[in-house]
């Protein structure tokens, strides 16, 4: 199974970046599980967290592949990427951006992690015979 970190753990982010360009081509399922974990933030401040995705670093595009709900507290997001019908994507890279308002420092300061996990085919098939009996 392959398991990666688009944003490794820990990560201080004061300003809008990237993650690493992260290569999951070797990846078997093209289905994964992405944790998005804050684990420090100050008050009064947003991260928006968007998934990017192309063939190669400078195709990556300009629309991101998913992006996760507005974040402003420490907490956990999953969601599953499935990108069974998007085989040109070979690399992936996380993009955020922050905002800070209110009183006290300008600078926006959160502590995340983005984990991506490739989920195994039969937890797939069984999901979708759960979905088909419902």
């Amino acid at each position: 199974m392959f398991e990666t970190f688009l944003v490794p753990e820990k990560t201080a982010v004061t300003t809008k970046g990237d993650g690493p360009l992260v290569d999951i081509s070797v990846a078997q399922n093209r289905v994964f599980l992405l944790q998005f974990d804050i684990t420090g933030v100050v008050e009064q401040e947003s991260l928006d967290l968007s998934i990017f995705g192309g063939a190669d670093e400078a195709g990556l595009g300009k629309t991101a592949l998913m992006s996760f709900p507005q974040s402003f507290y420490r907490g956990q997001q999953t969601v599953l990427l499935d990108l069974r019908e998007r085989p040109d994507v070979k690399v992936l890279r996380a993009h955020w951006e922050v905002n800070r308002w209110g009183r006290g420092p300008e600078t926006a300061w959160f502590e995340l992690c983005l984990k991506a996990t490739e989920v195994a085919p039969e937890l797939l098939r069984e999901r979708d015979q759960r979905l088909a009996r419902a």
